[in-house]
């Protein structure tokens, strides 16, 4: 991406393809010069886990340089087909993401993932950094570099991030609190609309801090 490239993050799709292909079709990207982050929490809740992830593995390969994050949702998928806390996985909106597999492969002896889907998911990044900003799922700790971060916090945290008002040297770009409407503030902007639930899928772009919704 040049200096002069936008950056455009997606929140969280959470199964919702429908959602996402509209909004995919209202992004003013110029591929080559701007930058298409998505945050994470591409699967769960919603009807068309498999779909999402299909459609972001096919974009991906069409253009390389996509930065796709992972959520909390991924990474309790690999736990799942690790064989560990797989009751805490079906409890979070897994159920619906296996039964969107299973209408591609109702035969499968085991998880239904294919081979390539897994692949995607143990390539996700944990965080994505540019000059002004930094792009993680859940937020961090205040007073940390990011290589000193704990995974389980830029997965998972929530009311400690939320309530920081310090800044975090960079403007961090968050999903995973759904929020009715984008959450802007001085250090953090929150994008994840609650598609799932009803609400909006968003994209936010920078650096003109423009919303786009589907």
């Amino acid at each position: 991406m040049t200096d002069e490239g936008r950056i455009f993050a997606v929140g969280d799709i959470h199964g919702c393809y429908e959602a996402l292909c509209r909004l995919l079709e209202r992004i003013p990207i110029a591929w080559g010069r701007d930058r298409l982050v998505f945050l994470g929490d591409y699967i769960d809740r919603g009807p068309d886990s498999f779909e999402v992830v299909e459609h972001l593995i096919a974009l991906g390969r069409r253009h390389p340089d996509v930065v796709f994050l992972k959520g909390n949702h991924e990474a309790m998928l690999l736990e799942y087909l690790e064989g560990r806390d797989r009751l805490t996985y079906l409890y979070n909106g897994g159920r619906q993401t296996l039964e969107s597999y299973l209408r591609r492969a109702p035969a499968a002896a085991g998880p239904p993932v294919p081979d390539e889907h897994r692949r995607f998911f143990e390539s996700l990044r944990l965080f994505y950094e540019t000059e002004d900003y930094l792009f993680v799922h859940a937020g961090m700790r205040h007073g940390l570099p990011l290589p000193r971060q704990r995974a389980e916090d830029l997965l998972w945290i929530r009311e400690e991030f939320l309530s920081e008002r310090r800044p975090f040297g960079k403007r961090v770009v968050f999903g995973h609190t759904p929020f009715e409407e984008p959450l802007v503030e001085d250090n953090k902007i929150g994008i994840d609309t609650g598609a799932v639930y009803g609400n909006k899928l968003t994209c936010l772009q920078l650096p003109e801090e423009r919303f786009i919704h589907a």
